[in-house]
């Protein structure tokens, strides 16, 4: 798609374009700015801390870079753009972003039977709805599952919504990815993501448009999380949570018990300046049916849910924060996905876990072609 654009425009018109797109991205360290919450959710630090070491085992997670240092006080760390990622990109407008309607929504909130399987995109995710919102976290298993075709991906993330699942959706949205299309490689990276108009013109990935302001200068958006949850071996999992502010507006979002990393400021959004009207956890794949059959791209393990701890993703600890800033396990969760055969989820809640679910699949099976 990018060459057929390219046919249009000259080889040094298109180069003098991606050229001064990558100065606009890959801006010198500039001075971080210097803010922080008005207020964390209560019960935040009471919670989360007594099952890390039990499970998942003894080494922290980081990311890569860190191996080669760490930013200096003032900056922030920002992946590179190289000129490679925008030539994969189908156009240079739409590099770092979406692609419009990728949104799981549950049969609740879905006006037409077929919900939106004709995309491409597949999903199995737990939600909550009809309340008022003003946050979620959740413990996000972490694994390296296999892509099938560079345009395809898979992520584990948690969704805050606000508004209908028509132009005007509201969306921010944080967690772990693999996508060889935007970043070159297959690594697992950390990731955010926002919208206020269903991914149509506004918001993108990362620091690659304006909208997310990052504070923190030891977390790398878009960079590679280490280490890696392996079959039958040691499983890591990382915590996020995303919160509004009650006092300024913004929404902020913490990795881990330790790591503020910033904030979307409120007047990015329409129906997130209250609240959010959805909270949405769980996983979801590119599916493009390359070659007439259902894609072999995994969704976070790999395995089926029924497989359990060790084998098949999870999500634990899933929280909504209320109306008075409090962390509180949510109310009537729902499951979703398109095609159970082909990717799945399963509902738990126990006393270390809270409110949990396995989930996940390898793609195209014997049951899924």
């Amino acid at each position: 798609m990018f060459m057929a654009a390219g046919a249009r425009r000259s080889p040094s018109r298109r180069n003098l374009e991606v050229k001064r797109h990558l100065s606009r991205l890959n801006k010198p360290s500039v001075k971080s700015i210097k803010m922080m919450p008005s207020y964390h959710p209560e019960g935040l630090f009471s919670d989360g801390k007594k099952v890390a070491k039990k499970e998942t085992g003894a080494k922290p997670i980081t990311q890569l870079w860190h191996m080669n240092g760490r930013c200096p006080q003032g900056t922030i760390p920002v992946r590179r753009t190289r000129k490679d990622d925008l030539f994969r990109a189908s156009s240079i407008e739409s590099f770092g972003k979406k692609k419009h309607k990728t949104i799981p929504r549950p049969i609740s909130a879905a006006p037409e039977p077929d919900l939106i399987n004709q995309n491409g995109h597949q999903h199995a995710i737990a939600y909550v709805e009809g309340d008022q919102y003003y946050g979620a976290k959740a413990t996000i298993n972490v694994w390296d599952p296999k892509i099938q075709q560079s345009n395809e991906f898979s992520l584990s993330q948690l969704w805050i919504l606000g508004g209908s699942f028509a132009s005007d959706l509201n969306s921010i949205e944080a967690g772990w990815q693999v996508s060889p299309d935007l970043y070159g490689d297959n690594n697992t990276r950390l990731f955010t993501y926002w919208t206020s108009d269903a991914y149509q013109a506004t918001g993108c990935y990362n620091l690659l448009c304006s909208g997310f302001i990052q504070i923190n200068n030891q977390i790398a958006m878009g960079a590679s999380i280490y280490p890696l949850s392996s079959y039958r071996g040691s499983q890591y999992d990382i915590s996020i949570l995303v919160w509004k502010d009650p006092k300024e507006g913004n929404w902020w979002m913490q990795f881990g018990n330790d790591y503020v990393l910033g904030y979307w400021p409120a007047f990015l959004f329409s129906y997130l300046s209250d609240s959010a009207s959805m909270v949405e956890w769980g996983g979801e794949v590119v599916n493009s049916e390359s070659d007439g059959q259902h894609t072999t791209t995994q969704m976070g393990s790999g395995h089926f849910p029924e497989e359990g701890f060790g084998k098949s993703s999870y999500i634990r600890n899933i929280q909504v924060v209320d109306e008075s800033n409090n962390l509180r396990a949510p109310k009537d969760i729902g499951t979703f996905t398109e095609q159970s055969s082909c990717y799945d989820v399963q509902l738990g809640k126990n006393g270390e876990w809270g409110n949990y679910f396995y989930f996940g699949g390898p793609g195209r099976n014997s049951n899924c072609p």
